[in-house]
C-alpha cells in the first residue's frame, strides 16, 4: 500500500483543522492578524503532553498553508482524500466494515462493528461530522474508532454542506436521519455525537427535538464546538485560526439567538447526558466549557473533559497519539454506558 509522506499528511491535517469549525475560508487575506504574542499555537509545548503528542502537533503547526487556499472543491477533495486514507488505516486496525446508504433520502456512511453486519433494532450511535459544515472531515476517523471501542453501529450523516446549502439544510438532514432511525427503536436507544461543527449541529438537533415535543435520545457528545453563535469566547482570541473562528456561516435567516441555532439561548433542562471534551489550545475551549455550564445550570447531567496543550479536535485527525486514544477512549465509554445497560458498572 502506497504511504503518505508525513509533510503531506499534516499539510491535510491543518486544512482540516481549519475548517472544521472555520466559516470564513474564501477570505482574500488568510495571513495571522491577531498579534504573535497571543497566538498560542506558537508557544513551545508544555511537558504534559506526550512526546507523540508533542512532535505530531508541532509538525502540524509548523506545515505551511496554502495562501491562498485553493478554491472549495479542492479542499473537499483534499480533506476527501484525507479521510479516505486514514480510515482504511482505521478499518485495517479495527476490523470494521463499512457500508454507503441512504436513510430517509439522505446519504450516509454505516460502520459496523466486528460481529454486527445490520442495524437491526438494537442501539445505534448518530455521529454528526465535523468540517465547518463546508467539508466531510470527520465521518470516518470520528465513527470508526467508536464503532470498534462501543460494539455500536454508528451512522454517520452525509448532510448538505453550504454554502451551497445553507442553515437548516443540515440540520433537516440530521433531523430525517434521526427520525428514521428512531422508527426502529426507541429515543432511548440512540444517541448523539460529534465534533467541531458536529457538535455545534449536535446540540442543534437536540434542541429542534425539545421544540417538536420530542423524547431526548439516551446521550449527548459534544466534542470542540459551541452553542451560541451570538457571542465569541475568549479563546478564539488567543488561538486564531486563519479564515476566522466558529462562525459556520455569514449570514442566517434566523436571529442569532434563535432558540434552535443558538441551543444555550433555549431550554437545555431535558437535554440528556452529556460529555463535553476539549483542549486548551482549542478555539473552542471556550465555547464547549460555556455550553458544559450552561447545561449544569440547568441541572443536566454535564462532565467537561479537557485536555492539554493540543490543538483543535486533535483527535479527528492527530491518530497516533496516546491522547487520541485516551479521548477515544472516554468518549466511546460515555456513551456505551448510556446505550448498553449491560456496560454499566456493576455495583460491588
Amino acid at each position: 500500500m502506497t504511504r503518505t509522506a508525513p509533510s503531506r499528511i499534516h499539510l491535510f491535517a491543518r486544512i482540516a483543522a481549519v475548517t472544521l469549525l472555520a466559516g470564513g475560508i474564501a477570505t482574500a487575506a488568510f495571513s495571522q492578524t491577531t498579534p504573535p504574542a497571543r497566538n498560542i499555537r506558537i508557544w513551545p509545548m508544555p511537558e504534559t503532553v506526550s512526546p507523540e503528542g508533542r512532535a505530531a502537533a508541532m509538525a502540524s503547526a509548523n506545515t505551511p498553508m496554502p495562501n491562498p487556499l485553493p478554491p472549495m472543491p479542492v479542499i473537499r477533495q483534499l480533506v476527501g482524500g484525507m479521510q479516505d486514507a486514514m480510515g482504511a488505516k482505521l478499518a485495517k486496525r479495527h476490523g470494521v466494515r463499512i457500508e454507503a446508504a441512504v436513510i430517509a433520502g439522505v446519504p450516509v456512511r454505516i460502520i459496523y462493528p466486528k460481529g454486527v453486519n445490520a442495524l437491526g433494532k438494537g442501539p445505534v450511535l448518530l455521529n454528526l461530522h465535523g468540517g465547518g459544515g463546508k467539508v466531510d472531515s470527520g465521518s470516518l476517523t470520528e465513527t470508526i474508532p467508536m464503532a470498534a471501542l462501543t460494539g455500536v453501529p454508528v451512522v454517520a450523516v452525509l448532510y448538505r454542506l453550504a454554502p451551497e446549502n445553507p442553515y437548516p439544510a443540515r440540520l433537516d438532514d440530521a433531523l430525517a436521519v434521526y427520525q428514521a432511525l428512531e422508527k426502529d427503536r426507541k429515543a432511548s436507544r440512540l444517541a448523539v455525537y460529534g465534533t467541531s461543527a458536529g457538535a455545534v449541529l449536535g446540540a442543534q438537533l437536540l434542541a429542534r427535538l425539545t421544540s417538536l415535543g420530542r423524547p431526548m435520545p439516551a446521550a449527548l457528545g459534544f466534542f470542540s464546538g459551541t452553542a451560541d453563535a451570538s457571542k465569541k469566547g475568549d479563546s478564539e482570541s488567543w488561538m486564531p485560526m486563519p479564515g476566522g473562528g466558529l462562525e459556520l456561516e455569514d449570514s442566517y435567516k434566523v436571529p442569532r439567538t434563535d432558540p434552535v441555532l443558538s441551543p444555550i439561548h433555549g431550554n437545555l433542562s431535558g437535554f440528556p447526558p452529556t460529555l463535553l471534551v476539549s483542549s486548551t489550545r482549542d478555539l473552542a475551549l471556550s465555547g464547549t466549557s460555556i455550553f458544559g455550564r450552561a447545561l449544569l445550570e440547568r441541572g443536566v447531567d454535564a462532565q467537561l473533559v479537557i485536555f492539554d496543550g493540543l490543538p483543535h479536535a486533535f483527535w479527528t485527525y492527530l491518530l497516533d497519539i496516546p491522547e487520541t486514544d485516551q479521548a477515544n477512549a472516554l468518549m466511546a465509554n460515555f456513551l456505551k454506558r448510556r446505550l448498553v445497560p449491560s456496560s454499566r458498572p456493576q455495583a460491588r
